[in-house]
């Protein structure tokens, strides 16, 4: 009989405590350690990590036409003819370069424009409206025209150029037009001055400013700056471009020299400060035609820019051949490719190739 209860009052308990697990097991939880069960998963991990990119590639001054002055044996509009008006050969050389990346970018030195009509100076390029289309067969996206050709044929031939732009899609800025372009979910930013002298620090604030206020995560700026023929970048440009980067540009793209100067890394960005000539149709033999190609790419973690020294420096010459100017850029290679390295490389700075 003792049995008895004693197996009665055991499963009277054992109902109890199953009745109570069962009730309140959804309002508490046992903090197990992680290793009765094996290794606990990281959330994080299982996560894909959010990364964006953007590629960018930048070349040179290009004139895409002529001053009308020039004599015609060798002059841009002659080699068009000479090769079956073939808007593509131009750019032929590196256009597989160029179609590697989301946007290139070239500064255009002219204009696209059927006036007659020129300003008073010793140079005045342009080409009529149709040769926008070296350009789309370069796979050229985007123009800098912020630069002191851009109103060789006054205010209508500058109004003329940027309807050609527009009507093909092509993306232009300078002084005070900035394009604001979101890619691969990225926001960039543009802005583009004509400062020779390199003083134009409140056109800087301002322009960094407004770039900023439309939440762009990248800013890249396009200076036309220096001194014509200068192989070094003068104090003047040096101190624009830190102030520049330290007030929130990404990338700064520097023209106007006409031949390479050096590269800089400050702050883990990357300075321009000459890319000298690309397809220049300003002069039918320069007697220096070294250039170099720029292409760099941004990567984006998390919404966060991070710091990879993703770049690339193509260094190359004006032209296929070396006895004058045929306007078609092409990569160098050899111990050609070495001496533009080496040109570049002596007004560096923290820049390793």
């Amino acid at each position: 009989m003792k049995r008895i209860t004693q197996m009665i009052i055991f499963l009277i308990i054992l109902s109890f405590s199953i009745s109570f697990i069962l009730v309140y097991s959804s309002k508490y939880t046992l903090d197990i350690p992680s290793h009765f069960f094996g290794k606990k998963k990281d959330k994080k991990k299982d996560n894909k990590e959010d990364i964006k990119t953007f590629t960018i590639t930048a070349s040179g001054d290009s004139t895409i036409g002529w001053d009308t002055n020039f004599g015609y044996g060798n002059r841009f509009d002659k080699v068009f003819k000479d090769n079956n008006n073939d808007y593509s050969y131009f750019y032929k050389n590196v256009k597989s370069i160029f179609e590697e990346d989301d946007l290139t970018y070239v500064n255009f030195e002219g204009t696209f424009t059927n006036e007659t009509k020129k300003v008073e100076k010793r140079f005045n390029f342009k080409s009529t409206p149709d040769f926008v289309n070296v350009l789309k067969e370069g796979s050229v996206e985007i123009v800098g025209l912020a630069n002191n050709h851009s109103y060789d044929y006054g205010e209508k031939g500058y109004e003329e150029t940027i309807k050609t732009l527009k009507e093909n899609d092509i993306y232009y800025f300078g002084r005070d037009i900035y394009v604001i372009k979101e890619i691969n979910g990225i926001k960039v930013g543009f802005f583009g001055l004509i400062d020779i002298d390199s003083r134009k620090y409140k056109d800087i604030d301002n322009s960094i400013k407004y770039l900023k206020d439309n939440n762009c995560d990248l800013i890249i700026a396009a200076m036309h700056w220096g001194v014509e023929g200068s192989y070094q970048q003068t104090d003047a440009q040096v101190r624009e471009a830190h102030y520049l980067i330290d007030n929130g540009v990404d990338l700064v793209i520097g023209t106007h020299p006409h031949v390479v100067q050096g590269i800089e890394k400050y702050k883990d960005k990357y300075i321009l400060y000459s890319l000298g000539n690309f397809v220049f149709g300003g002069n039918p033999n320069p007697g220096d035609k070294d250039t170099f190609i720029f292409q760099q790419t941004f990567t984006f973690k998390d919404g966060k820019l991070i710091n990879d020294d993703n770049i690339k420096i193509i260094p190359s010459t004006i032209s296929s051949i070396s006895r004058n100017n045929n306007y078609q850029p092409t990569p160098a290679s050899g111990s050609k490719a070495k001496s533009i390295l080496n040109k570049i490389m002596k007004y560096s700075k923290n820049v390793i190739f």
